[in-house]
């Protein structure tokens, strides 16, 4: 598989990544974290010559992709929302945006159909006295309800 449309491949990205990395202890997270920042994601493509390159079972290393949320296993939408889940934030009230969210058909997790934007959600933006907290693209919103979610989720804010 090429990547977005140039003569770069998927093997190639990895395989130059782990190059970086090679002789990094335990280096698997920050190859993963290296490969997701090229490319967006970590395709199942990879798996194999990650597993390969770094002398681990494919089952390790799917294992490792998988348990952790930070790492995507499809492309993310053009703009990224964050919500906030920890405990501040869910006594202010982030349940009403997941809601909101989910209502709007974007559940935690998913892309719109369109590819413009994907939730997710996030154990903790640091903006505890500012909750419910949203961070998009970056760029973080304190004390959001949801019509605001919806404006941030539209791009209008």
């Amino acid at each position: 598989m090429t990547t977005s449309g140039s003569d770069v491949t998927v093997e190639s990205v990895v395989r130059r990544v782990v190059a970086d990395h090679r002789g990094q202890r335990g280096a698997l997270l920050p190859v993963l974290h290296a490969v997701q920042a090229e490319l967006g994601h970590v395709p199942q493509e990879a798996i194999p010559v990650l597993a390969d390159e770094l002398n681990l079972s494919r089952a390790d290393v799917h294992g490792v992709v998988t348990f952790y949320h930070d790492f995507r296993r499809e492309p993310a939408g053009r703009s990224t929302v964050r919500i906030c889940r920890a405990e501040a934030c869910q006594a202010l009230g982030a349940d009403r945006l997941v809601s909101y969210a989910r209502e709007a058909g974007l559940p935690l997790g998913e892309t719109a159909v369109d590819g413009s934007v994907t939730v997710e959600q996030v154990f903790c933006l640091g903006n505890c006295a500012l909750g419910p907290s949203v961070e998009a693209n970056g760029r973080l919103y304190g004390r959001v309800g949801p019509a605001r979610l919806g404006s941030i989720l539209n791009g209008t804010v």
